[in-house]
């Protein structure tokens, strides 16, 4: 698999694609309304990416980013196996990944100097900027977009949409550079491939689902296969009770709300995260969420 993730021009995204999924993505390309690709690292540096336009009966216009507006560049390329190669490579990192490419510059003017946040701003805006990253489910753009509201007050927005995005890029890549030391498997990994064990086999199962056990329940109904058995989920609450160190609440059940249907839904969940060498606990009542205990929380940052 690629690490890598794929936007489609009509609104698709593909994560972590294999290198036959980015060729059929690379050969689709062309018609009206699913012309381009933009493909970006996981995790996501901002400011990093490769990305392709083409249009039936034309070339494929390929662009490239390694931060600053002057290292946009850009070339146009013959046929798509040409283009799969270089996006392939970009995407492993081979070294000299381009070697015999022409590239140009794409005339993308460096922005306006952002200015500074003023000190009481900033010292009250970065630590809930760390604690959303610490949670790790939020994107640059996500991210943003909650440090441009988040001291919003009588309308007023000491705030703007470039400091913001600028003080997220700074964390964000902070947290990149931490998460380079982590051991292979973590427990928000071992959590994640456990809750796609439990989709795949009939159970609907969603991270950091909604803002509260509440809204969790009343949509996850909607959220999932409409043969699925039962259900789990925590909540953006809970993914900060997480990251927090104070552990995690799982909400679960069957969608015929039986006791027993629940109890069962409740008994597969609580056996799967054992299995994965998770800490559970949990007294076998219905009426009790599962709690997940001793979390060591590092949730890899996506983008």
């Amino acid at each position: 698999m690629l690490s890598v993730k794929v936007e489609t021009e009509n609104q698709q995204t593909h994560t972590r694609v294999s290198a036959e999924r980015l060729a059929d993505l690379v050969h689709r390309i062309g018609a009206r309304g699913d012309n381009f690709l933009v493909v970006q690292r996981i995790p996501d540096i901002p400011g990093t990416f490769i990305q392709v336009w083409h249009e039936a009966g034309g070339g494929y216009e390929l662009e490239h980013r390694t931060g600053t507006a002057t290292s946009h560049v850009r070339t146009v390329i013959d046929t798509p196996a040409r283009v799969l190669a270089l996006m392939t490579r970009w995407a492993r990192e081979e070294p000299g990944w381009d070697v015999g490419t022409g590239w140009e510059s794409a005339g993308i003017p460096e922005p306006e100097p952002v200015p500074e946040l003023a000190d009481e701003v900033r010292k009250q805006l970065e630590p809930r900027v760390r604690e959303l990253l610490r949670g790790g489910y939020g994107t640059v753009q996500t991210l943003t977009e909650t440090a441009e509201d988040y001291l919003v007050k009588d309308g007023v927005r000491p705030v703007s949409r470039a400091q913001a995005r600028e003080l997220v890029e700074r964390l964000w890549l902070e947290r990149v550079e931490e998460q380079r030391g982590w051991a292979d498997v973590t427990d928000a990994d071992r959590l994640e491939r456990t809750f796609a064990r439990l989709d795949w086999g009939g159970i609907t199962a969603r991270e950091n689902f909604t803002c509260c056990r509440s809204c969790g329940m009343s949509e996850i109904g909607a959220a999932g296969r409409e043969d699925a058995r039962g259900f789990v989920f925590f909540h953006g609450q809970g993914t900060e009770s997480a990251a927090a160190g104070h552990g995690l609440a799982l909400y679960y059940g069957g969608f015929h709300d039986s006791p027993e249907r629940t109890a069962a839904v409740g008994r597969e969940v609580a056996a799967a995260l054992g299995e994965a060498g998770l800490t559970v606990e949990w007294d076998g009542s219905p009426d009790k969420a599962i709690r997940l205990t001793g979390l060591d929380w590092r949730k890899r940052l996506v983008g």
